[in-house]
C-alpha cells in the first residue's frame, strides 16, 4: 500500500528539527519499533491460526502467552522491543528470529565494511561516528563467523564439465602460525565457461606453493565434476604443467604470459620498462612461432649485454610459452590478453594490504571470500570476442566440446 501525503502530514506535524526524524527518540525510531512489533503479532497470529481473543482458538492446544522484552541493535542505535509469546514456546519469529539481536541491514554494513579491508578497529569507529553504535570485536566476529558456512558451500558446489579456458595462481598473504608471521600461498582457480563467463571456482591455503599441492587442487577440481579443460594457463612453477597433465591428459598447459612479462620486467629500470615491453610483445604478438622466434633473437641481441637473463628465461621456457602459436587470433587474445588473474590478485591485494597480517586462516579466508563475491559481481560480460573464440573451440577440439 502506498504511503499517503495525508499520511505523511499526520506523522511529521510535530517535526521541528533533525531530531525529531532521526534522533534517539525520533519518529523513525518509533515507527520502526511499532512496524517490528505489529509485524511479529501477525506472525503470531499465523503461527496460532487464530486472532487475539478469537473464541475459535479456545481448545486448539496452543495460545498467546504474554511478552518478552528484547534489544535489538540497528541504524537507530539500540531499541528495546516487546517479544509476543505462546504457551508452547513454538513461535519463532521471522523479522528478528530468536537468538539475533540486530537486523539484517546493520549486519550487511559490517559485512560490507569488512569485504572491503576495514580492520575490526575501523568498523567499530565507522558504526560509532555514523549510527552512535558501539559494537565490540566480539560482534564483528559473529556477523563475519556467519560467512564461514556459506564459504563451506561455495567451495563444494558442483562445477560445469568443460572449461574451455582456467587460469591457475597463488597470491601469498601474511598469516599468524606457531607464534610467528608467515607468507602463505592462497591457491586460486579461474574458470572460463562456455559462455565466455569468468568464475572463481574455489581457494585453498598451504604454507608454501608447490606441485603437489597443485595436484591435490586439480584432483579436487575433477571430483567436484571438471570433466575436461581445453587451456589451462599456469606461472612457470616447476612441476606444475606435470600436476595437470596427470589428472587432465588431454589438457593443453600453457605458460601465462602475463607472469612471464612481469619476472621479466623485475630486472628492468622504470626508464626502460616501457621499452622493454614493447620488444616482449612482439614476441607473444607475432603471427607465428617462426616470427616469435625471430624476434626473440633480436630481443636477445639489442637487450643481453644489459639484461642477460630476460632472454634466457624465454628460451628455458619456450616449450610451454609455443602452444600459444597453435591457435587462431581470436582464442590467443583471450589466453594472454584476458589478465582475469592478474587484476584478481591485484584486488585481493589491495583488499589485504591494511591488515599487516591475520590472526589465523578462518579470518583470512572470510576476507577474501567477501572480496572475491564482490569482484565476481563485476563479471557481467563475457570475454571480449568470445563467441568468435568459441566458433574457434568447436572446430580445433570438435570431439571433446560438449553440445550446446
Amino acid at each position: 500500500m502506498a504511503t499517503t501525503d495525508e499520511l505523511l502530514d499526520e506523522l511529521m506535524k510535530n517535526y521541528k528539527k533533525p531530531e525529531d526524524l532521526i534522533g534517539e527518540s525520533g519518529l523513525l525510531k518509533q515507527l520502526t519499533k511499532a512496524l517490528v512489533e505489529r509485524a511479529m503479532k501477525a506472525e503470531m497470529t499465523a503461527h496460532l491460526g487464530y486472532e487475539k481473543n478469537d473464541p475459535s482458538g479456545k481448545k486448539t492446544g496452543n495460545s498467546r502467552n504474554g511478552k518478552s522484552k528484547k534489544t535489538i541493535k540497528g541504524e537507530f542505535g539500540n531499541m528495546e522491543i516487546a517479544v509476543p509469546r505462546d504457551r508452547n514456546s513454538t513461535f519463532e519469529p521471522v523479522i528478528i528470529p530468536k537468538g539475533e539481536t540486530r537486523f539484517t541491514g546493520f549486519d550487511d554494513k559490517i559485512i560490507s565494511m569488512y569485504a572491503r579491508g576495514m580492520t575490526t578497529r575501523d568498523i567499530q569507529e565507522h558504526l560509532k561516528d555514523m549510527y552512535g553504535v558501539e559494537v565490540s570485536p566480539t560482534l564483528v566476529s559473529q556477523v563475519t563467523d556467519a560467512i564461514t558456512e556459506e564459504i563451506t558451500l561455495w567451495q563444494n558446489r558442483p562445477l560445469e564439465e568443460v572449461y574451455p579456458i582456467m587460469y591457475l595462481d597463488a597470491v601469498r598473504v601474511k598469516v599468524r602460525h606457531n607464534g610467528s608471521v608467515i607468507n602463505k600461498a592462497v591457491y586460486l582457480a579461474i574458470g572460463v565457461t562456455l559462455d565466455g563467463q569468468k568464475d572463481v571456482l574455489g581457494m585453498w591455503v598451504a604454507e608454501t606453493e608447490g606441485a603437489k599441492f597443485w595436484l591435490q587442487v586439480v584432483t579436487e577440481l575433477k571430483n567436484r565434476g571438471v570433466k575436461d579443460i581445453f587451456i589451462a594457463c599456469v606461472d612457470g612453477l616447476k612441476g606444475f604443467p606435470e600436476a595437470i597433465e596427470a589428472v587432465y591428459p588431454k589438457t593443453q598447459v600453457q605458460l601465462c604470459i602475463v607472469h612471464m612479462v612481469r619476472h621479466s620486467l623485475r630486472y628492468v629500470s622504470w626508464k626502460q620498462r616501457k621499452e622493454v615491453a614493447a620488444d616482449l610483445k612482439s614476441i607473444y604478438s607475432a603471427p607465428t612461432v617462426e616470427q616469435a622466434e625471430t624476434n626473440l633473437t633480436a630481443f636477445a641481441a639489442k637487450w643481453d649485454a644489459s639484461h642477460p637473463t630476460i632472454s634466457k628465461s624465454w628460451r628455458n621456457n619456450w616449450e610451454r610459452i609455443i602452444p600459444l602459436f597453435g591457435y587462431p587470433p581470436d582464442i590467443r587474445k583471450a589466453i594472454y590478453t584476458t589478465n582475469a588473474i592478474e587484476s584478481l590478485n591485484m584486488s585481493l591485494r589491495k583488499v589485504t594490504k591494511n591488515r599487516g597480517s591475520f590472526p589465523n586462516d578462518e579470518a583470512m579466508l572470510k576476507l577474501l571470500f567477501l572480496a572475491l563475491r564482490n569482484i565476481s559481481k563485476k563479471w557481467t560480460m563475457p570475454i571480449h570476442d568470445w563467441k568468435s573464440a568459441l566458433n574457434q573451440f568447436t572446430i580445433i577440439f570438435e570431439t571433446r566440446m560438449p553440445a550446446l
